[in-house]
């Protein structure tokens, strides 16, 4: 079996940090992701809104340096969790479980909406693919 997703999108809220009882750090963020087809002659646009959790020291640096409106790139696993209310209904959601995101900004002037590059803080040199724990 496979389970692998890779998402560029922007933030859609700012990232919330916990933390577990044993003191790990959880990050959890939404992320809007935009596909663009053809119907007809007219062009649409689709957005799916989807929620990142990140673990460990990589969930400290989205907390850190990511904000609503920030460009990401994702890659993690799919995941759905389940639960039920006080009230007996049965509940579920999908979320992508993040193990390297990255931060990526928007090109200047002359490029395209839809291209992106490696850039923001933390500097370029410095990387921000951190493995989870």
């Amino acid at each position: 079996m496979f389970n692998k997703v890779i998402l560029i999108g922007n933030l859609t809220r700012d990232p919330e940090v916990r933390y577990t009882p044993q003191g790990t750090s959880v990050c959890n963020f939404g992320m809007a992701v935009n596909r663009k087809y053809k119907q007809g002659e007219e062009m649409k646009e689709e957005v799916t809104f989807i929620n990142i959790v990140v673990f460990g020291k990589q969930a400290d640096t989205c907390a850190q340096y990511l904000n609503k409106g920030s460009s990401a790139l994702v890659e993690g696993r799919l995941q759905e969790r389940r639960w039920e209310t006080e009230d007996g209904q049965k509940r579920s959601k999908h979320e992508v479980v993040a193990q390297n995101v990255r931060f990526l900004s928007k090109k200047q002037a002359g490029a395209g909406a839809d291209q992106y590059s490696q850039g923001g803080m933390p500097a370029p040199e410095e990387t921000t693919d951190i493995e989870p724990f």
